[in-house]
Formats: structure tokens, sequence, C-alpha cells
């Protein structure tokens, strides 16, 4: 009889086609497992009418879905990294880090089809202050409005609502197969428009620290490049104690033997952004010294009055 692996998942389309996908790519190296998906609903999806900067704390996706595997009722989890807090729970460990789709952000437009045709005034929805911020810099002009739901229910409320435009990660689009549909009008953004999330386009494969098997199985379909990529900017939102509160934003890519990482941290109106650079051969300096660096410029001051409003 074959064993049977519980794979924990958040109920959105998404979220499940993304845990079929690493099922798939499993299923490849070891055909003598079944797999059978636990769907989990988090305290992100249930609550829908408020932004996610209101709900407090950090993990909003994740933290039911650690529990689940904390108390051994699911195997592993397939997490989109950016969900993924900083500090994992004691015993729990990413077992593996897929390579990463496209970490852009892209425009879907209601009536135009590039950002420089959008309307002074244009209402863009998103609810992530990192996007708001960085997009009210570039076009102080803009009404950001915040729109919460899975990605369907987004594209829904594009033209229900009115919005001239929304803003989502290209990833989740490309691994729904999106990206063909000519109905719709996207562009992507410029990372130097709208810096990135950290670890945004990655997966993150959770397990417990003392499943060996289980780690064993995920270290098959580890990407070694996008692994110290996302180490980089992970590094770097744990020392500036980051959250979905905060506008912040981290970005690594890895040519030949060097790490190029740029990190922004900025306030909710994009009047004030701070950005640094470094390159380096070690992910964990790279994104130190750039928090250090921001934090030296200010950061704090600003991730300080975010909290405390």
């Amino acid at each position: 009889m074959k064993r049977k692996i519980i794979v924990g998942s958040r109920r959105s389309k998404l979220a499940l086609t993304q845990s079929n996908w690493v099922i798939n790519k499993l299923k490849e190296q070891y055909p003598e497992f079944d797999f059978e998906i636990k769907e989990i609903v988090t305290k992100g999806d249930r609550i829908l009418d408020v932004t996610l900067s209101k709900v407090g704390g950090k993990g909003l996706f994740v933290s039911e879905v650690e529990q689940a595997l904390s108390n051994s009722t699911i195997d592993f989890a397939v997490h989109s990294m950016k969900d993924v807090p900083s500090s994992l729970e004691e015993g729990l460990v990413i077992g593996a880090i897929p390579k990463r789709e496209s970490p852009l952000d892209c425009f879907v437009f209601n009536q135009v089809s590039s950002l420089d045709d959008l309307p002074k005034g244009a209402i863009v929805g998103t609810s992530s202050l990192r996007r708001a911020a960085q997009l009210l810099k570039h076009r102080p002009d803009f009404n950001i409005r915040p729109i919460r739901g899975n990605i369907d229910t987004r594209l829904q409320k594009l033209h229900v609502e009115n919005f001239d435009a929304i803003i989502l990660a290209k990833a989740g689009l490309a691994r729904m197969g999106w990206l063909e549909n000519t109905t719709l009008k996207l562009e992507d953004i410029a990372p130097e428009v709208c810096l990135t999330a950290v670890g945004q386009g990655a997966l993150a494969i959770e397990c417990r620290e003392s499943d060996q098997l289980i780690r064993d199985m995920l270290a098959t379909i580890h990407h070694e490049e996008t692994g110290i990529c996302v180490e980089a900017e992970r590094v770097f939102l744990k020392k500036l104690n980051g959250g979905c509160e905060i506008p912040i934003a981290g970005f690594a890519t890895k040519i030949g033997e060097q790490i190029h990482f740029k990190g922004l941290v900025g306030n909710a109106d994009g009047s004030k952004i701070l950005e640094s650079k470094e390159i380096g051969e070690n992910p964990g300096q790279i994104g130190n010294k750039v928090a250090e660096v921001l934090l030296s410029e200010g950061a704090e001051t600003i991730i300080e009055e975010l909290r405390n409003k």
C-alpha cells in the first residue's frame, strides 16, 4: 500500500494550482507515493472587507497552515513566498524553493492599455501598501483604493467597481495560464516604478524540520539560484522586522557569482522613499547591509510611525 502524503494548501484557485504543480513535480520523482491536498482557510482568506495592513499581525495566509504542520495534520505546505513571515514557527523549515516565476507586478487595465495612458486621478486598485507608496511617488495624482479577494474576484471588481486599473502579481497570472488571455489588457510594471515584494514570484514549501523523508523529497525540486536570491531578500525583511503593514520591497538577482540586491522602505503616501543597492557573493551579508543602510537613513522612524498609527 502506498504511503499517502498530505499537502496543506489555501483554498483559492491559485493556491490549489500551485500545490498541484508541486505535487506533479514530486510524482515524477516519487511515483510510489500518493498525494492528497488538505484545504485550509486562513485568517487572510476569511477577512476580506479590511485592507491587509489593518488586519494585523504577520503570516495572515500561513499561520493556520503552520499549525497544521506543527500538529502533523499535514506533511508539507505550499505557500507563495511573499506571504511567509521572515521568522517561521519553531520546528518548521522551508524545505524547497522551486524556480521562480516572474517577480514583477503588472497592471490590468479597464479601458486603456498603458500606464502612461491612465488619466489624471485614475482609480487604481491595490491593498498593498508597498505598491501604493511607490505608485504614488510615480503618479501622486492616482486615487488608490483597496481591493481584496482572489485573482478571479479582483478581475471581476475591475469592471464592476469601475477601477481604471488594478495591480496583480504577474506570477499568479502565469500560473493560472491567464497571460495568454487576449481579453485582458496587461502591462508589466518596471521595477524602477514598483520594486517587487520580498519573495514575489517564488514558492515556499514548508515542512517539519524533523521529517527527513519529506525534506529529502522536497530537496529534489529546490532551485539553488532562486533560493540564494530569496535568502538575501528575506534576511533584509527580517532585519527590518517588516510585514504587510509597512511599504517594504526587496529584489535580488544572481549574475555569475554576484548577487545584485535592491531594497526599499517608504511611507504610506510615497512622499518619502528610501532605497539602497548592494552587490556581493554572500546573500545574508548583502541583505543585512542594505537593511542597515536604510535604518541609518531613517527607515526605523518610518516603520515606527506606521506601526503606531
